[in-house]
């Protein structure tokens, strides 16, 4: 079966002329409208910062310093999708593909063209994607199907893990593939927790695991003891495997393992980072220097008490502000945090991209955004 290219054009932000965003705005919805039922999806405005540097990459520490270049600027690649995520840059054609979970659709954002678009649609709530050593997608179909399935070049769909120990797998997440060419991939069960990215469904697994798939198809689960796992990632040289736990205790965390010399075991399981409080990690990439670039936001947590609001009525309110915590934050390889880009929505995940890998991509909410920065993927 191959892709279906409805090359539906949405949004790309990057406009000087009132004539121009109004057309843009009418094509975004057209584009929505056009994809089976779909419209409804939230889409924003957005203007480049005019000056240098952009004051949306803050410097916690000196050492991020390096890594902002000083005349680059956040820019809005693409707009109006329910819940961003999934990033995957494929350098062989030179463009990015995502998700748009609760739309149930791929899209597709085109370096050469500026082009922002519909890819594919009906792909079971994919979430996580990464594009394989061979150039092939892999990608963590969220729900419904709940499996990991890799889409050849010639468009055939290969299944490559659906059930563990004879018993389906939760809701495959987030995804990464080794230079062994094994992939591990996170199985929370967000995508069977109700109808908003997928069909409510019972888990039938007894746990909440990270899996390896090798080369030889075997499936093993190599962790088996985090609630909810989500994003994950390796250290530059794959003697570390970093995976967040989505309910960690008494917050979000990072956690930090040794893979052994057999490119399997895992060991000296560490806290890396935590959360702290209202913060909210989910994916994330590790550069060549070993820095941890973090989808971060607010956790939603609500006060212990309510607050008078009027009329009558008391609500529980945010214990945080989420215009102050939306965007990507930056931790070195001990954990501290170096760098913030802030941005207008809650980022879930990011990639590194273009031709020289130092275009970070961001996943946020209802739009695509990027920023080049001074160093690029660890991989």
């Amino acid at each position: 079966m191959k892709f279906l290219q409805q090359e539906t054009t949405l949004t790309h932000s990057n406009t000087s002329t009132p004539p121009r965003r109004q057309f843009l705005k009418s094509a975004v919805g057209t584009g929505l409208a056009a994809v089976g039922g779909l419209a409804g999806a939230q889409s924003f405005d957005f203007k480049p910062n005019q000056r240098y540097p952009d004051p949306a990459v803050l410097i916690l520490d000196p050492s991020f310093t390096k890594y902002r270049i000083y005349s680059s600027t956040v820019e809005q690649l693409g707009t109006g999708m329910r819940w961003a995520e999934g990033p995957a840059y494929f350098p062989e054609g030179g463009y990015l593909l995502l998700s748009d979970i609760p739309n149930n659709r791929l899209m597709k954002f085109d370096e050469k063209t500026g082009k922002f678009s519909v890819h594919k649609t009906g792909v079971n709530y994919t979430n996580g994607n990464v594009c394989d050593r061979q150039g092939r997608l892999v990608s963590c179909e969220h729900s419904v199907t709940r499996r990991v399935v890799r889409t050849e070049k010639d468009g055939r769909i290969t299944v490559l893990a659906d059930r563990f120990e004879g018993k389906r797998l939760n809701a495959p997440n987030d995804i990464v593939v080794k230079s062994d060419d094994s992939i591990w991939f996170t199985d929370p069960t967000f995508g069977i927790n109700g109808e908003w990215e997928g069909s409510r469904a019972k888990p039938e697994q007894d746990t909440t695991n990270v899996y390896r798939i090798g080369k030889d198809g075997q499936i093993t689960a190599v962790i088996r003891d985090l609630v909810n796992p989500n994003g994950l990632a390796f250290s530059p040289d794959e003697k570390k495997l970093y995976v967040v736990e989505w309910k960690g205790t008494p917050n979000r965390s990072i956690w930090s393992y040794d893979v052994g010399d057999d490119g399997v075991t895992l060991s000296n399981k560490t806290k890396l980072i935590d959360a702290d409080g209202p913060g909210a990690l989910d994916g994330f990439r590790v550069d060549r220097d070993g820095n941890l670039w973090c989808g971060w936001g607010y956790s939603g947590a609500l006060a212990s008490e309510p607050t008078d609001i009027g009329g009558g009525m008391k609500a529980y309110l945010p214990v945080a502000k989420s215009e102050d915590m939306d965007g990507v934050k930056v931790f070195n390889s001990q954990g501290k945090p170096i760098g913030f880009i802030r941005l207008p929505e809650r980022c879930a995940n990011l990639a590194f991209g273009g031709p020289k890998r130092n275009r970070l991509y961001m996943t946020s909410s209802h739009s695509l955004y990027a920023l080049y920065v001074e160093t690029h993927a660890a991989v």
